[in-house]
Order: C-alpha cells, then sequence, then structure tokens
C-alpha cells in the first residue's frame, strides 16, 4: 500500500494519546499489562509442548523463551523499528511446521535441534528481504485500499471464532458450557460498560477506558473464584525467578536443509499475516504506513524470529488484538508497549508470573478477545466503506470473507491429510485470504456489469 493511499484511511474514535506521547512509568506498566493479558503468549508454546510430550521442565524452558522472545521483538519493533504501536507474540501458524520437523528428528527437547536451526537460518532470510525492500514494493505494489481494508477485516473476522469456540465453547478442566458464557458476559459486559461510561463522563472517564481490560478481567476472576474456577494457589507455589536456556549451550542446534526450506515457507505466510496486523494498527491510529516502516517492520520480523530462536522459543509476529486494545483504551502510546515488553521478558524470567496468567479462566479471557476482534473487523469498514462498492469491489471483499470462515469450518482430519505446504497455507486463514483479495484484485476488470446495465 503506498503512503499516497494510506492518507485516505482514517480512525473515527477519539485517541487520548497519540503514538508519540510519552506516559508515566507506572500507567506505561498498567497499560502493558492489559495488552499482555489481552494476548495468549503461552498458549502456542504449551500446545507445541503437549505435541511433542516433552517434561515439565523442558515445557516450561519453552514457554518461557517465547515471552522474552516476545517481549524483546516488541522493544524491537515499537522503539527502534517501525516506531509503531505493535506486539509481537507466537503464531499459531508454525505449529504445524513445528511439530512436523520435530517429530521426524525424535522424541523430546532433542527432537527440537532441527526446529531451532530452522527457526534461525530462515530468519535470517527474513531479515534480508526486509533489508532489500523486495517485500514492501511488493506491498505497495499488491495492497491498495481496497485489499488493505479487507485484510483488516478478515484478520478480525477470522478471529471471532476462534474466541467463542476456544475460548468460550470448550470447556477446559472442570466447569460447564453454561458458567463459561457467564463468565464471557461478566467479563465483556464490565469492559463494555467501562468504555460505553468512560465516553459519557468524557475527561473524567478516561482512566475507566484506559483501565477497561484490567477492571473486565478482576471482574470476571471474582466471579471465577465463586464458581470454584479460579485460584492463586498454583501461582504461589511457583518460583519466583528462573533463567532461560539458550539454544547451542542449553539446546541443540542441527541445520537441516528441508527443515530450513519449510521454514522459510512459513516465514513468508507469517509475513502475509503480520501485514494485516500493520494495516490494523495504521488505520487506528491514524498513522500511513510508510515505505520506511515497512521495510524496518520485516526487519523486526526476522529479528524477533532470530531471538526466538536463539532463546530456544518459536517465532513471533505481529498481534493484531492489540490493535482493537488501543481502539477500546485510546490510548496509542509506543511507551504502553515498552511496558508490555517489560512485563513479557518478567513473565519469561518468573514461573510465579507465568503461572499467574495461565491461571485466569479461559472464557474469563475470551469475553474480552471476542469484543477486541469485532472492533479489528469493523477497523477495516471504515476503509471500505469510503471506496465505490460496485460489483467488482463487493466480490474483493466477498470472497476473502467466505474464505476465512470456510477454512475456519473445514475439517481438520481432511486438512491433515493433504500435502505438507498446503497444509501450512491453509492453516492461515487470514494469509489465504489476503493472497485471495490481491489475487482478485489483479485478475478482475476495473468495470464489472453484471445486470447489463447500460452506461
Amino acid at each position: 500500500m503506498s503512503t499516497e493511499e494510506l492518507q485516505t484511511q482514517h480512525y473515527e474514535g477519539s485517541l487520548l494519546v497519540q503514538p508519540d506521547e510519552a506516559l508515566p512509568p507506572l500507567q506505561s506498566l498498567l497499560l502493558g499489562l492489559q495488552h499482555l493479558l489481552a494476548m495468549d503468549i503461552y498458549v502456542v508454546p504449551f500446545i507445541i509442548a503437549g505435541i511433542l510430550s516433552l517434561s515439565i521442565q523442558d515445557s516450561a524452558f519453552l514457554i518461557q523463551a517465547t515471552f522474552i522472545a516476545s517481549g524483546l521483538g516488541t522493544l524491537i519493533q515499537s522503539r527502534f523499528l517501525m516506531k509503531l504501536p505493535v506486539a509481537q507474540g507466537p503464531s499459531y501458524v508454525p505449529i504445524g511446521a513445528i511439530a512436523g520437523i520435530a517429530l521426524a528428528h525424535g522424541t523430546g527437547i532433542d527432537s527440537l535441534a532441527a526446529v531451532f536451526g530452522a527457526i534461525l537460518a530462515g530468519s535470517l532470510v527474513v531479515c534480508i528481504l526486509g533489508l532489500t525492500g523486495i517485500v514492501r514494493k511488493a506491498i505497495n505494489y499488491f495492497v491498495p485500499p481496497l485489499v488493505g481494508g479487507t485484510i483488516i477485516f478478515v484478520v478480525g473476522l477470522s478471529l471471532i471464532p476462534i474466541g467463542l469456540k476456544d475460548n468460550i465453547f470448550t470447556v477446559h478442566g472442570t466447569g460447564t458450557i453454561t458458567e463459561n458464557i457467564v463468565l464471557a458476559l461478566v467479563s465483556g459486559g464490565v469492559l463494555t460498560l467501562c468504555v460505553m461510561f468512560g465516553l459519557h463522563l468524557g475527561k473524567r472517564g478516561n482512566w475507566l477506558r484506559i483501565g477497561s481490560v484490567i477492571i473486565a478481567l478482576i471482574a470476571g476472576c471474582i466471579v471465577a473464584a465463586s464458581l470454584g474456577r479460579f485460584s492463586l494457589k498454583a501461582a504461589e507455589a511457583a518460583p519466583w525467578f528462573s533463567m532461560p536456556h539458550f539454544t547451542f549451550t542449553g539446546f541443540p542446534v542441527v541445520f537441516d536443509m528441508p527443515a530450513v526450506i519449510t521454514m522459510v515457507l512459513i516465514y513468508i505466510v507469517l509475513l502475509a499475516e503480520t501485514t494485516g496486523t500493520w494495516f490494523a494498527v495504521s488505520s487506528v491510529i491514524e498513522r500511513p504506513l510508510t515505505n520506511e516502516q515497512l521495510d524496518k517492520g520485516i526487519l523486526g520480523e526476522g529479528l524477533s524470529c532470530l531471538i526466538g530462536g536463539l532463546f530456544g522459543g518459536t517465532p513471533a509476529t505481529g498481534y493484531s488484538t492489540n490493535a482493537g486494545l488501543i481502539s477500546i483504551t485510546g490510548v496509542a502510546s509506543r511507551h504502553a508497549f515498552y511496558g508490555c515488553a517489560f512485563w513479557m521478558v518478567m513473565f519469561g524470567l518468573s514461573n510465579k508470573l507465568a503461572t499467574l496468567i495461565a491461571s485466569i479462566p479461559a472464557p474469563v479471557i475470551g469475553g474480552i478477545f471476542v469484543i477486541v476482534s469485532s472492533i479489528i473487523a469493523l477497523s477495516g469498514f471504515r476503509v471500505i466503506r469510503r471506496l465505490d462498492l460496485d460489483e467488482r469491489n463487493m466480490f474483493i471483499i466477498g470472497l476473502p470473507t467466505i474464505t476465512t470462515m470456510a477454512l475456519y469450518l473445514l475439517p481438520q482430519d481432511y486438512v491433515a491429510g493433504l500435502p505438507p505446504l498446503l497444509r501450512y497455507l491453509l492453516s492461515s486463514s487470514i494469509a489465504t485470504a489476503a493472497m485471495v483479495a490481491i489475487i482478485l484484485n489483479k485478475a478482475l476488470p476495473q468495470k464489472i456489469n453484471l445486470y447489463n446495465d447500460k452506461d
């Protein structure tokens, strides 16, 4: 998307704090904690550890490393490279590739040797792409406002069913679906009320908007505790600090060419996915993405993944939920993301803090997650609705939307039987829908007359 085209995007909400405005340290930490709590950083390494049947100790190391890599990646992107309010975290997309590479090389922590080698080598390729500007030039050519708005929309749309199904309608441990719904309604309802009253009160209600997520999480946890669904016992028993292990010294590393090629392809899919996140953030904060930011963003993506490989964690990529949270709180300051990076590193160094966040019931987070996702989708609509919605453009918007929902509903046993490359591609509905929008925008003629109307 060119700079000139991006200038047409505007956020119609009310930002209380602009991206480059400083915040008091305590406020930065509070807002940063909110952003962290709205993310599910621990889930991806937890899933991988389960697939590979890692020991409790090795699982803890993997989760810690992912937190630290996400924190350092967030600081790199928000402070030094993109200089935008963006957060890095592990993506679900590489899970299948990581599991496949690891299982092909044995069991236990040693099976990850080829994975770490592929993560490290592939991340260097991404860094080179950022330095050469190849990806940015492709974005400028293939992603006009229509495609960019559609990508933002499908980013939010793809997250809504995940939050509903995985966090609310699936029972983890004890409890019932009814209890899950109640907890989600409490956290989501409190969040909505905080934002509504905050807007109604004007400047006097800014603290309600700013602290809305923390307040909603506390309310949800209180109700969960009354139902026997939340306890601090596990966090109290966990140690405060534990040092992570590094690859080459704490973990073995093997450079396997097929594994490296597979991870490079995964990184390309991740770049398509994270580009949608950048568009969403750009729309919310009313700041067009410059060519320099795109190049630095891709470089930052590569460095984040490189750090993940060095610490023995998973690849890190841009998180879209944070864009929705900016819209809810009205705070776009990068200093909040410095605070988020701080908490990520602290959670990575502390088993106690990591256990605390893991103790929050999934439906409590789900109630907030769904609202945030819907706001992201509507941010895409803000871009789209300014354009001429003729038959051509409706096809470009509609078919990626169908693709997003179809891939979510596609039976997993069918996907499991597909060739690896196709399976990895279809694992990201965002990347696939983005490709559909890009292809349609280039393939369809500029004017389509479905009804044979005369000019």
